[in-house]
């Protein structure tokens, strides 16, 4: 686990003295102190990979598209501020979602290490929405299809390692102060749904004469008169990587944060220590595309790594232009939750484009979502796996096929419904009990919800909170992919198309206007400092989870030949610029996915000793897994070599555990041929 400066035992005694300063702050002093900018801030950030092997991809929804190898490690990072009397944990996870599940898990632990200093009322968890990491975490059945089922591993790091961040920043906690920038960038996104945003009413179309929506919004952190943490709020899908990519990784959000916290900063994930601490969350992305081009893999280039560099540069360009416009901010820090029925909501007049009550329904997947976005890559949750091969996860459940009542297809007209997902059983397939959050930080709100909404839905939840609040615009962000996940917000305008958004919104037209309804009632409060009532209990079916992806059995070697053993060694020698490669025999990534380690270390001869210069993790290294016959794996590694290494002899170190006959894990390691770099 990488924290902020110290690890979280280290930490331990300064954490404390910081608790002790907030709660002799606290009070008048308190609200001073926030009023004049000052804040305790702290950092960190966590390791989330799952199995970097035969386990179904969240995101495309492709059957078969398992993972086989990593690029670039997905990472929880946390960012804790508190402003005297109150405090929030935001955190930022490189994954597909935020499920409920994990979201569940998070908050046990949390209760379990802190008490009642972080709740469900005053943390935030969303997610960049990357389509190159593990699935498997949730406990609704519709997104687990492709992947046949519950997978622990997937669920475990994630919870860990968003707990382990949210630990390191509590342990970081020290003075500091935040400042706002803001900016905009115009060539890192396309609509990808235009002709449902035509359909909107030109005052919103207006807001975005290019349809999408260029806005950038950096929150600052500051300690000890330097930066140590960068929010940057973007809206743009991080699908950069294409559905036949089998590598994990997070995607050109996750080379935004690499390119800050690495690059620029220096970061090295392995060493224990960070003192920056870099974050790219998403805003209303849900119909804005990062492929220019409109086709998978395509725009700016036709390759899919180089296009997951470019997009994440040029996220990363725009939001260090922003930070050199910042100002200093101040003002408390606050948080309020509570729970909706998006299945069951009556929707006054006010919010509906006729003026008359409308009501929402139970969640129904429409033709369009099936079909898929072809802009990013088709597939999605309950698409069906291939002809003639049975899912043994859909037969577990009863089957796919349920009764679609006359109500229910008229309650979600003019969707054309495949899949009644919130009547099928053993239970609803998706959660239609979801949370909503506003947080405060300083001068900036988040309005907080577990979908995908486009810019024209985030843009009207904006004005709602705005007005209720009595602030700017601009001071209001929609933070979607938080805290739980249930597919798309399209404005009812939009749902008429049935573009693929409009047939992922699932709880029918009048979805939208009822998160206004419900963000109105939540931001009045909020601004009148009432408390509100948590609302209907999200339901727990983590007891009904069926799973059908075996787990690997022993390892087995190749005749005559050991563990770790160099099956293709590197050429002698390389120039800068040129890729190295090595191949070993190794074990299989589940018997240990080396969380917060790695699965390669490059190596050059110092006078020192052998010394890491690069890790599989980072973006130089690629790690592809493979299979030889039943059992026995192979794990090759490349590394891109940069243009300014050193002069010198180099060497790979591969690193895995072997699971024996017994059930025992052995851990191993092995090493390349030396190699020059010229």
């Amino acid at each position: 686990m990488v924290v902020s400066r110290r690890t979280v035992l280290a930490g331990a005694a300064a954490g404390s003295a910081a608790l002790a300063a907030a709660a002799t702050l606290a009070g008048p002093g308190g609200s001073a102190r926030a009023a004049s900018g000052e804040y305790l801030i702290g950092v960190g950030l966590s390791d989330i990979t799952g199995p970097a092997a035969e386990c179904g991809m969240m995101g495309y929804s492709q059957f078969g598209q398992d993972t086989a190898g990593i690029h670039l490690r997905p990472r929880a990072r946390a960012y804790v501020i508190d402003s005297g009397d109150r405090r929030i944990a935001y955190v930022v996870a490189d994954n597909g979602m935020i499920f409920q599940s994990v979201h569940r898990g998070v908050m046990a632990e949390l209760a379990r290490r802190f008490g009642d200093r972080y709740t469900e009322q005053n943390v935030l968890l969303t997610s960049t929405h990357s389509h190159a990491t593990c699935g498997g975490s949730s406990h609704d059945y519709a997104y687990n299809l492709s992947i046949l089922g519950f997978q622990q591993q997937v669920y475990d790091a994630e919870v860990a390692g968003i707990v382990e961040a949210i630990a390191a920043a509590d342990a970081d906690l020290g003075p500091g102060s935040l400042e706002l920038g803001r900016g905009e960038l115009h060539d890192a996104s396309v609509n990808r749904s235009r002709i449902a945003f035509e359909r909107n009413p030109e005052a919103d179309k207006a807001h975005f004469p290019n349809a999408i929506d260029p806005a950038v919004t950096v929150l600052s952190l500051r300690k000890g008169g330097r930066q140590v943490g960068a929010i940057t709020w973007f809206a743009t899908h991080n699908t950069s990587m294409s559905n036949k990519n089998r590598l994990i990784s997070g995607d050109n959000k996750g080379y935004a944060s690499f390119a800050f916290e690495h690059d620029e900063h220096g970061v090295r994930y392995l060493d224990g220590a960070a003192d920056f601490v870099a974050a790219f969350p998403q805003t209303n992305s849900g119909d804005i595309s990062p492929n220019l081009n409109l086709r998978p893999t395509s725009g700016p280039t036709e390759d899919e790594f180089e296009n997951t560099r470019i997009i994440g540069e040029r996220q990363y360009h725009a939001g260090k232009a922003a930070l050199a416009s910042a100002r200093a901010i101040s003002g408390p820090v606050d948080a309020s939750l509570c729970y909706i029925d998006l299945a069951d909501i009556a929707v006054d007049g006010r919010w509906t484009p006729n003026g008359q009550p409308r009501h929402t329904a139970p969640a129904c997947a429409g033709v369009a979502l099936i079909a898929g976005s072809v802009e990013d890559g088709p597939g999605l949750p309950g698409v069906p796996i291939p002809e003639g091969v049975r899912n043994p996860f859909v037969d577990a459940l009863g089957g796919a096929n349920a009764p679609v009542p006359d109500w229910l297809a008229d309650a979600q007209a003019p969707k054309a419904i495949v899949a009644p997902l919130g009547l099928m059983p053993p239970a609803a397939w998706v959660p239609s009990v979801v949370p909503i959050q506003i947080v405060r930080i300083g001068e900036l709100y988040l309005a907080a919800g577990g979908g995908e909404f486009t810019i024209v839905s985030g843009l009207r939840i904006r004005r709602v909170v705005a007005e209720a609040l009595g602030v700017g615009l601009d001071q209001v962000l929609l933070q979607g992919y938080a805290n739980a996940y249930h597919e798309y917000v399209v404005t009812p305008e939009e749902y008429d198309a049935q573009q693929y958004e409009g047939g992922s919104t699932l709880y029918g037209r009048y979805t939208l206007p009822a998160y206004q309804q419900e963000f109105h009632r939540l931001a009045t409060a909020f601004a009148a400092r009432q408390t509100v009532p948590r609302g209907p209990a999200p339901r727990d079916v983590s007891a009904m989870q069926p799973s059908f992806v075996a787990a690997p059995g022993p390892d087995a070697a190749l005749p005559g030949v050991d563990f770790g053993a160099a099956l293709a060694q590197p050429a002698a020698s390389y120039a800068r610029g040129e890729q190295a490669s090595v191949e070993f025999l190794s074990a299989h990534p589940k018997h240990n996915t080396r969380r917060n380690g790695t699965f390669l270390e490059v190596q050059r001869d110092m006078p020192g000793g052998w010394t890491r210069v690069a890790n599989e993790g980072e973006w130089a290294v690629k790690f592809y897994w493979s299979r030889r016959g039943t059992d026995v794996s192979v794990a090759r590694f490349t590394w891109d070599i940069p243009a300014d290494a050193a002069p010198g002899r180099y060497r790979f170190q591969h690193f895995a555990d072997q699971l024996t006959a017994d059930g025992a894990l052995r851990p191993f390691t092995g090493y390349s041929n030396d190699f020059e770099v010229r």
